[in-house]
């Protein structure tokens, strides 16, 4: 910017009065005379004139300055630069203008300068790189407007999406290239890469999968590996960018020893013992130990010794490949928190923030305790960034807690879609707030239409219920269960469910429960037609098996009987099972229940697990008021494993019992029905007791389900090694099986005279309730598709009951949009 002045003799002016301002339209002249501030004699001499200047030049409000002396006065004369009138962007669609005009400083009604200008385009440009277009030239234009008046217009080329072409790994022979890409968060560019953005070149998420893939060797025992580098290059044969991770691995060590120490008087290491989550023999894994010295140092807090830190210490033995273990406990600094200061939440409330920390103002300063603070911080799923840092407080032994975090949305509306062999074609729609009204609520409205099935839902939960660490959910629900082509009946249900949840360890939580819930049977009128009681005048007399046969299949040879609702006749458009009827004809029931389940969860990932447990232990209990009573329990364990090269082996087992309790009958809809989610192979409800009343002649009726079942099935997952990792396809092959037994619901009906008598001993419910292993094999096609999760499964049974239906191919999936 130019800028001139004069040199003036010494005390050229005695007072700012003496200054006047030339040139100035839009800026007060007092406002210019401000930026110059008299000497200590109070005077106005060189030296206030070139500060004055200065000042006035770094402004930026002008596009030129002169200073002159005429008559024992001083001249300012100013140019003012333009006002900006509007900022517009042109030939930008990939970007939105109000995202532009955020991230620019020009703004209309400012002042324009020229250096802010360029800066803004280069912010631009940066946008635009963020999103992987790295041919983007953006180029500013000033256009004149009268009265000292432009209008600012960023002209934007925008460029081809420049994406990740390739991914390497120098160094890397524990582990294949494709089990270390499913580690980071980059994805080369493949034939689906339109509907995700994970495949454009990040320098930020690069530099993020370093640390990715160094914390994956570290959990499975290379303690001294080494990321050395990320090397990106721009290649202009293919368009695009290739990342190649250079890895230094090291040796593979296990645990030799676990010891533990103290130098802390009257503290006993030993008792921390039971907190290590490292183990003899085990592989070295870092999570583990920082996991292991987070526990100890709050187990040692609590016991009084808030000043206590736990530091871990590996001595190497690197010819045998092993590593000793000892946690020290020692005294640390006296630190007290001063303050917490929160920044960045322009919505979330403070409140919401600070129950997240164990700790408060006051308190002895414990890095664990932060620690845990700030990665509860970011599992809330409510901020794309949190980090907390320490600066000094007011005195040496105070810190205070800085808390800076980013809002990102956490509302979500998806329109979804899904189809299985099942359940067939199934659309929903769902509108869901995870952190409503900025207090931590969540909230979730859900409607769904499907061909065999619809519903509406609508779910609450207030995570910390009167301000402890436990979490209330309210669900109220109607659901209407169609026939299909495996139940002559439909079901539906209505119902309200109150929920506490809690976690008693990281790994573990507990589930409290109450259901109340309306259940009504819904059949068509031609399913529930037929009398056999002796009294009914229209019931014809001594039918042959012959006869049967034939009105079975819809064909009276005498028609004698085949004109009424009455009578062997009605059977010739079909029957429903007795159970379902007599439930039909006792109208809507109510269930009452409580209950729990039990979880513990050491998964490694809940999406696409590879390492871990899994175990689900459910009990519920029907008959605190309502219609029935039961108790029902469950349990479910899943445990997955890597093996080698790539492929993870998963021992999925469960079973369950369900009791009488008290005189109320046992229902069939409170019996477990079994598919193939016991054994694949099956269609649903094609595994357990069966109606056969009239099996001989070629008809059987509904699955009654059972009271006890068992299932144990393993797999073995693989990646397609000739396919991308990122295009998320993998086989699977897997041998299953289980059983289902023990039906106790409903076998007479007097009402209709269908009652096993010593005269007519086949006049009730005749049904099979053979103890039979099912057994299948098979294969499936898994499909982590950007249209949701896809998983294609054929297999053929090798076991099976003599009335159990076969389902070789199954296919389930579901997409959001």
């Amino acid at each position: 910017m130019p800028s001139r002045w004069l040199l003036l003799p010494p005390a050229a002016a005695e007072s700012l009065d003496a200054i006047t301002v030339e040139g100035n339209r839009r800026i007060e002249a007092e406002t210019i005379r401000s930026y110059f501030k008299l000497g200590a004699g109070g005077h106005l001499d060189q030296s206030e004139i070139d500060d004055g200047l200065k000042a006035l030049v770094e402004t930026g409000l002008f596009q030129d300055v002169k200073i002159n002396h005429a008559g024992g006065r001083i001249i300012v004369s100013v140019i003012e630069n333009p006002a900006i009138g509007r900022v517009a962007f042109e030939g930008n669609k990939k970007i939105k203008d109000e995202q532009l005009s955020g991230e620019v400083q020009s703004k209309p009604r400012g002042t324009l300068s020229r250096p802010m200008v360029q800066s803004d385009a280069l912010r631009i440009a940066e946008i635009y790189r963020r999103s992987g277009r790295y041919d983007v030239h953006v180029t500013p234009e000033i256009i004149e407007q009268p009265n000292n008046r432009v209008d600012l217009v960023f002209t934007i080329e925008e460029g081809a999406k420049t994406g990740v072409k390739g991914i390497e790994f120098m160094g890397n022979s524990s582990f294949s290239a494709a089990r270390l890409k499913d580690v980071i968060k980059t994805h080369e560019g493949n034939f689906l890469s339109f509907l995700g953005n994970n495949d454009i070149y990040d320098p930020d998420r690069v530099e993020a999968d370093r640390d990715l893939i160094r914390r994956f060797y570290l959990k499975r025992g290379f303690a001294d590996v080494q990321v050395v580098a990320a090397l990106t290059e721009y290649d202009p044969a293919r368009k695009g960018f290739l990342v190649t991770f250079k890895i230094e691995e090291g040796q593979e060590y296990r645990v030799s020893t676990v010891g533990f120490r103290s130098n802390i008087r009257g503290f006993d290491p030993n008792t921390l013992r039971p907190f290590s989550r490292v183990s003899e023999g085990a592989l070295y894994n870092a999570e583990a130990v920082e996991k292991s010295v987070e526990d100890m140092q709050i187990e040692a807090s609590r016991r009084g010794y808030a000043f206590a830190a736990v530091r871990p210490d590996g001595d190497r033995n690197f010819e045998a490949h092993m590593v000793a273990i000892v946690f020290r406990v020692e005294e640390g600094p006296r630190t007290y928190i001063e303050r917490i200061e929160i920044r960045g939440n322009s919505r979330t409330r403070d409140y919401v923030i600070r129950r997240e920390f164990d700790l408060s103002e006051g308190d002895a300063y414990n890095r664990a305790l932060v620690d845990r603070a700030e990665r509860r911080l970011k599992n809330l799923d409510y901020f794309k960034s949190v980090k907390i840092t320490t600066e000094p407080g007011s005195s040496s032994d105070r810190v205070r807690l800085i808390v800076d975090l980013e809002e990102k949305s956490t509302g979500d509306f998806s329109i979804s879609g899904g189809y299985s062999t099942s359940d067939g074609a199934l659309a929903e729609v769902s509108v869901s707030e995870r952190n409503l009204l900025g207090r931590g609520l969540y909230a979730k409205a859900t409607v769904s239409y499907g061909q065999y099935s619809r519903g509406l839902s609508l779910s609450f939960v207030e995570p910390y219920l009167l301000d402890y660490r436990i979490a209330l959910g309210l669900d109220a629900y109607y659901k209407e269960q169609l026939p299909t082509d495996y139940t002559t009946y439909g079901v539906k249900t209505i119902g309200f469910s109150p929920r506490l949840g809690l976690a008693l360890r990281e790994d573990l939580t507990l589930q409290l429960r109450y259901s109340l819930y309306q259940q009504e049977i819904t059949l068509d009128s031609t399913l529930a037609n037929c009398n056999n009681n002796p009294s009914n005048p229209s019931l014809a007399l001594n039918p042959t098996p012959a006869y049967i046969q034939s009105v079975l299949k819809g064909v009276d040879p005498t028609n004698a009987t085949d004109s009424g609702l009455y009578g062997y006749g009605c059977y010739g458009d079909g029957e429903s099972t007795l159970p379902v009827r007599e439930e039909l004809a006792a109208g809507p029931t109510w269930t009452s229940q409580i209950g729990y389940s039990l979880t513990y969860n050491t998964l490694d990932n809940t999406k696409n697990p590879t390492d871990g447990l899994l175990i689900d232990f459910k009990q519920d209990f029907a008959g605190v008021g309502g219609d029935v009573s039961y108790l029902k329990s469950t349990v479910d364990a899943k445990y997955y494993a890597p093996m080698v090269a790539d492929i993870v082996g998963l021992i999925h087992l469960q079973g369950g019992v369900l009791t009488k309790v008290g005189d109320n009958e046992l229902r069939m809809l409170d019996q477990f029905q079994m598919g193939p989610n016991l054994v694949r192979g099956f269609a649903s409800n094609g595994i357990g007791p069966r109606d056969i009343t009239y099996a001989n002649f070629g008809v059987t009726g509904d699955a009654l389900g059972g009271t006890k079942y068992w299932g144990a099935s393993f797999e073995l997952q693989m990646p397609f090694w000739f396919l991308p990792s990122e295009v998320g396809l993998k086989g699977a092959v897997y041998a299953d099986a289980g059983s289902l037994w023990g039906y106790q619901g409903p076998t007479s009906w007097t009402a209709t005279g269908e009652v096993n008598t010593p005269s007519c001993p086949n006049c009730g419910l005749q049904y099979d309730d053979n103890n039979v292993v099912r057994t299948s094999v098979g294969v499936g096609l898994i499909w982590a598709s950007p249209f949701g999760p896809l998983r294609f499964d054929y297999a053929i049974p090798i076991t099976k009951g003599k009335y159990d239906i076969v389902q070789e191919f199954r296919f389930g999936g579901g997409t959001s949009f």
